[in-house]
């Protein structure tokens, strides 16, 4: 081959970086591939537009056919984001048999195994490594370091915008929404920061990586999710207390044939490695029955750590075409997916209510948890500014999550509740 040819969809900030790259270590790229690697066609919105990158005007086009008919594209990069136009462009590109790198999650947890399954029709790779944890490469790790062994669990911190919120709401003690601004102005949240915030992005970062990990089909829907925008001051204060730091996680578990798999904020002791995971770093922790605990920790999001990802997918892409393996390495799921049902899924609840201050509400509270064979790891007692009431946190020990709901129905019906603030998951021994 004398030279790889690249048609680039969108040049926002992530195909910035993608540019910059190809650019700057055309040397590193040549020694691994043995060819040039030029960058042929770049989809844009508007051809007049300022860019962060020097990049000759000819280059560009406002037509994606331009790039996806052109015989002499050998891979295209996808950093154009959206979900049904891509995904059409991209099927019509494995169809011209295109090779495709794509940093599309959201594309990925919702018609991966379409766009997989044309792509090894078609003897093309689909890479998406970028899709999932910006620059920390985990995807490759769960699908070549770690193939031999059997992955029983992953946990991490994969969306860096909501772990960016909760790291200033606790060292700071800001409210949620003073702090969602200020992430808005550094561009490290959305101008509609639903995705983020309501956990809808990690959500589908872990179908992806479930998938892969189990070996699975593990869709969007399949994924619990609960996100952060009702986390108070006071929830992370009590926290503190008790010795937990708040983090947005990701779970993916799997017992014999069962998996669970879930999004919601969890305190974990502040002895976990996760704890001290802060600011917009993500971190996922992969648990093998062989290797045992791992962790993968860096940047998750950002122009050049992303774009790092793609262009590392950009080499295996021509590095299967040089060996001429392409559309192989896409493995369909080896085992039927079957999801725990709420009494077989276990874990600690932290659980915070107001209660009316008379005697004998702790005793009937207590009698309600004890029936559902529940104990608790910590109790809190406190007053409360308005007259009559109570406050009661409680940290219980490991409960059935259909025991736990049950719990929460009946506490909800007590006369002597008030309101039921706030719970959340636990991972981890306090102190």
């Amino acid at each position: 081959m004398e030279m790889i040819s690249i048609g680039l969809l969108g040049l926002g900030t992530v195909g910035t970086g993608v540019v910059k790259i190809i650019e700057n270590h055309q040397d590193k790229l040549m020694h691994q591939v043995g060819c040039p690697v030029q960058i042929k066609k770049v989809l844009v919105k508007d051809i007049n537009k300022q860019r962060a990158v020097d990049i000759n005007v000819n280059l560009l086009t406002t037509d994606a056919e331009e790039i996806i008919n052109d015989a002499d594209i050998d891979v295209v990069i996808e950093v154009m984001g959206g979900v049904e136009e891509t995904r059409d462009y991209l099927l019509k590109a494995l169809r011209n048999r295109k090779h495709v790198v794509t940093a599309n999650k959201d594309l990925m947890a919702l018609y991966g195994s379409e766009l997989l399954t044309t792509a090894s029709e078609n003897g093309c790779d689909l890479f998406y490594e970028a899709s999932v944890a910006g620059g920390i490469p985990i995807l490759r790790s769960l699908v070549d370091g770690l193939a031999s062994d059997r992955i029983t669990k992953m946990m991490g911190i994969v969306n860096g915008t909501t772990n960016f919120i909760l790291t200033k709401m606790s060292k700071q003690g800001s409210a949620y929404e003073e702090v969602l601004k200020e992430a808005q102005q550094l561009g490290y949240a959305e101008a509609d920061p639903t995705s983020d915030v309501e956990g809808l992005d990690a959500a589908r970062k872990m179908a992806i990586l479930s998938t892969l990990g189990f070996s699975m089909k593990i869709d969007l829907d399949d994924v619990k999710v609960k996100g952060i925008t009702s986390i108070t001051e006071e929830d992370l204060g009590y926290g503190k207390k008790l010795g937990y730091t708040m983090k947005l996680i990701g779970i993916a578990h799997r017992e014999g044939e069962k998996v669970e798999v879930s999004v919601q904020p969890t305190l974990l002791s502040e002895s976990h490695p996760l704890a001290s995971v802060n600011d917009e770093y993500n971190a996922v922790y992969v648990y093998g029955e062989a290797v045992g605990e791992t962790m993968f920790y860096g940047p998750g999001a950002g122009s050049l750590p992303t774009a790092t990802a793609i262009v590392s997918d950009l080499v295996g892409v021509m590095k299967n075409m040089r060996l001429g393996v392409n559309g192989k390495s896409a493995v369909t799921p080896q085992y039927e997916k079957i999801l725990k049902e709420p009494s077989e899924i276990y874990s600690k609840y932290f659980l915070r209510l107001h209660v009316k201050d008379e005697v004998g509400v702790f005793a009937t509270i207590t009698s309600i948890f004890s029936e559902h064979h529940v104990s608790f790891e910590k109790i809190l007692q406190l007053p409360v500014k308005e007259k009559g009431l109570a406050e009661i946190v409680l940290v219980t020990h490991q409960a059935a999550l259909q025991d736990y709901e049950d719990i929460l129905v009946k506490l909800r019906d007590l006369q002597a509740v008030k309101e039921i603030k706030s719970s959340y998951r636990v991972e981890g021994s306090s102190k």
